[in-house]
């Protein structure tokens, strides 16, 4: 598997995981929009993807002010693409800066690397 298509997969796999979280805590929801917005900043349809999941999120969950941020973050994909200005391991969310880098802490991690490995065993088992 290559690694952009490697790229999209664990992002389509982390969606589903926040879909799937339907009964979930609402910050846990999050995190899964989070986990899908580190792993496709880099790539400009899944950068926009995300932020776009966010504010129907934002919008459902009636979070006037995440939703104002989604749409600002929103607009600055295409710039932040166009100058090769993205901050790594940003979590795309309203609560941060969407211009500062950020390292991953543990839990985030493992959320990405657990949704990797999934999607590379559903890989192994399509063979």
């Amino acid at each position: 598997m290559d690694m952009q298509t490697d790229r999209h997969r664990i992002y389509a796999h982390l969606l589903q995981c926040f879909r799937a979280s339907g009964q979930d805590n609402h910050e846990e929801r999050w995190q899964w929009l989070a986990a899908a917005h580190i792993v496709g900043q880099f790539d400009f349809r899944l950068h926009l993807h995300s932020h776009a999941a966010m504010l129907g999120f934002a919008l459902a969950s009636g979070d006037w002010r995440e939703a104002s941020g989604q749409l600002l973050r929103l607009a600055l994909v295409p710039i932040g693409h166009l100058t090769r200005r993205l901050p790594a391991g940003n979590t795309g969310r309203a609560t941060v800066s969407a211009f500062r880098p950020m390292p991953l802490e543990a839990a985030m991690r493992q959320r990405i690397a657990a949704a990797r490995h999934s999607v590379r065993v559903a890989g192994n088992h399509a063979r």
